[in-house]
């Protein structure tokens, strides 16, 4: 595994990268910035009048009416994409346009896409990107043949987690930008990862001159939120420092709420999938994770849980307002500005709290182990190493079933701390009718940093959990982890699910694309917080190059078979024949069954492409972590006084 350190120069991989990357194209348009920074007082959570009809907790036995209503419109919007998209397909003997065309008057029968990015810190959020610009037909030879432009503006859905969380949340606070644009900001506010996290914003629009500033900035922000009344916990400040990379305003954006994606023109038009962030359930002091967590979802509309446990939901705009036993006291009013963006980001990921648990096994020097360890008691004694979303929105709500019905508070962690860290959740609820979701896996599962498809075994082992959590939803059969890696599972892409009879109910299909080397170590740690340029464009080739393969270089019959998982379920909604070639497509990616447990040898993937960057991993490694260490203390220590 390599580690990118962000004092070197990294003069190797400058002089040896190809200077034609498909993601260093000049932008089609400026990027711009949000139209709604809509919360009343900045970070700051404030009261306000509440609307005529008084917000309350909903059953979660449907969709939201808001979600529906959206729905309508999506779907319309989705049709001539996936025309176009299956007209360059070309699907042999197949007319994949007239098919669409002769059923678009009855829209549940067309295929329903899902896309879901995994966590994995900065390496998810660059490789995510890299699938997310294959799949945009936005970007300049995405429509190209090989390429599978069009597959995003066919999606009905994209859930991220973590880095994932913060690519989906990065492109929707930024007017639903485009990868490329993301790249090559001319202002320079965004995606500037040569700069660590820990220092801030080397230039921009707020212009900081040094580090000490930048975190007494954050610290203003939070301690606005304290003053006002409600708790503060880490991951308010690691929100806040992600906002200042993610968001393209000033002082990263403290008044941009998650719920404002809901008031812009894009989303309201449907041009737009319906994003959804994921975090889990910890009850105040639980130090573990258990299997059957409540997972809880933010949508643009709403924030709660489907999961028999809680089973509720509230408007994402109202959180931190009182709620008790479903529904706001008269007397109180309504809060607004709770839902800041870079909050939600931060709730989905909380790679900052996971940095500091792992300080005694990153590697770093013992003085800092020492220190970070210091910050991680003086916050793990309040519960601060989680997000407080206290007031509890589901206090006195299914007493019966809701394991936080008597807390006060609501307290939340990374979504892939119960190990499922592909954002399959929103996804596979019987109410959203996904027929096949693209599960993009940058995960870090084996010893050099590549993923074994944990992920995948999680959602499937929690869907067949005895207590129930599944509440209704069905999975594919998943193997082992180590038949992942025998077979050669997660060096490519591989469908699971294709024979939906094998499951009770009508499951989606799952299209697996893991994280592997076409053209660039892509395998850098999560805890590596700074990119270069030149790496950072890099991370985001190799992630192009593994939607496509290659741009179907690797297996030139890629975009067809994709084509083919596309309309899997619809052809059997349909009753119509599968095609000679979608045969044969499924007769190469779908998992068949097979099982060889025994434990594998080392993973270690070649390149499938010409290799961009040699590198000496070790010193990267090295270096990087003695880098980290100077610019966390200083934040800490800005943080914590």
């Amino acid at each position: 595994m390599i580690t990118l350190p962000h004092t070197l120069s990294f003069l190797t991989l400058l002089l040896s990268c190809h200077a034609s990357l498909v993601v260093t194209r000049e932008p089609s348009g400026s990027l711009l910035s949000r139209a709604l920074p809509n919360a009343p007082d900045g970070y700051t959570p404030a009261e306000i009048d509440c609307p005529s009809t008084r917000p309350s907790v909903r059953d979660a036995v449907d969709l939201s009416d808001n979600e529906k209503q959206w729905l309508e419109t999506r779907l319309e919007k989705t049709i001539d994409p996936m025309r176009d998209l299956l007209q360059r397909i070309n699907i042999p003997n197949f007319d994949g346009p007239a098919y669409i065309t002769s059923n678009e008057n009855n829209r549940s029968a067309l295929p329903n896409i899902g896309i879901a990015m995994s966590g994995g810190g900065y390496r998810a959020l660059l490789n995510g990107a890299g699938a997310i610009a294959a799949f945009d037909s936005r970007e300049e030879n995405a429509t190209s043949p090989g390429h599978l432009g069009g597959l995003l503006q066919s999606a009905t859905y994209l859930s991220g987690l973590s880095g994932g969380g913060w690519l989906v949340g990065s492109l929707f606070m930024n007017n639903f930008t485009t990868v490329s644009q993301s790249l090559n900001d001319p202002t320079q506010t965004v995606w500037q990862f040569d700069q660590s996290i820990f220092e801030g914003p080397e230039q921009g629009s707020i212009q900081l001159l040094d580090t000490a500033s930048y975190f007494n900035t954050i610290r203003d922000q939070v301690n606005g939120k304290r003053d006002a009344g409600f708790n503060r916990s880490v991951t308010d400040y690691w929100g806040r420092a992600l906002s200042f990379q993610l968001i393209n305003a000033t002082d990263g954006g403290p008044a941009y709420t998650w719920s404002s994606i809901a008031q812009t023109d894009d989303f309201m038009q449907g041009d737009t999938p319906f994003p959804v962030l994921v975090a889990d359930g910890r009850a105040p002091g639980e130090l573990l994770i258990s299997g059957n967590t409540t997972v809880y979802e933010f949508n643009p509309f709403e924030f709660g849980t489907w999961d028999p446990t809680t089973f509720g939901f509230i408007l994402t705009e109202f959180l931190g307002s009182n709620f008790s036993n479903g529904e706001l006291d008269p007397s109180v009013q309504c809060v607004r500005g709770f839902d800041n963006a870079g909050f939600v980001m931060g709730t989905s990921s909380s790679l900052f709290n996971q940095f500091l648990l792992n300080a005694d096994s990153a590697g770093l020097p013992s003085f800092a182990q020492n220190f970070v360890t210091d910050i991680l008691e003086s916050i793990g004694r309040d519960n601060n190493d989680i997000a407080d979303y206290s007031p509890n929105p589901f206090y006195g709500y299914h007493n019966s079933t809701n394991r936080n019905a008597q807390s006060g508070r609501l307290t939340l962690v990374d979504g892939g701390e119960d190990l499922q860290n592909i954002p399959l959740h929103p996804l596979i609820q019987p109410n959203r009718h996904v027929d096949v979701i693209f599960a993009i896996d940058s995960s870090a599962d084996t010893d050099n940093v590549w993923p074994n498809g944990t992920a995948l075994v999680a959602t499937y082992e929690r869907n067949l959990n005895e207590t129930g959590i599944g509440n209704g939803t069905s999975f594919p059969s998943i193997p082992d982890t180590n038949t992942f890696v025998n077979l050669g599972l997660n060096t490519r892409p591989t469908f699971f699910g294709c024979n939906s009879s094998n499951t009770s109910s009508t499951s989606p299909l799952i299209v697996y694309i893991p994280n592997s080397p076409y053209v660039f170590q892509s395998n850098v740690t999560t805890f590596t917080f700074a990119y270069n340029i030149t790496a950072r464009n890099s991370m985001v080739h190799n992630g192009y190059e593994g939607a496509t393969m290659g741009n179907a270089t690797v297996d030139p019959q890629w975009p067809v078979c994709v084509g083919c998982a596309i309309l899997s379920r619809s052809l059997e909604r349909t009753e119509t024949e599968v095609p000679q070639a979608c045969q044969q497509c499924f007769q190469r990616y779908c998992w068949d069954g097979t099982l060889n447990s025994t434990r594998p040898i080392t993973y270690d993937p070649p390149f499938k492409g010409q290799a961009l960057v040699e590198s000496d991993a070790a010193a990267l490694r090295r270096n990087g972590f003695v880098a980290l260490v100077a610019a966390a203390v200083v934040g800490l220590t800005a943080f914590f006084t």
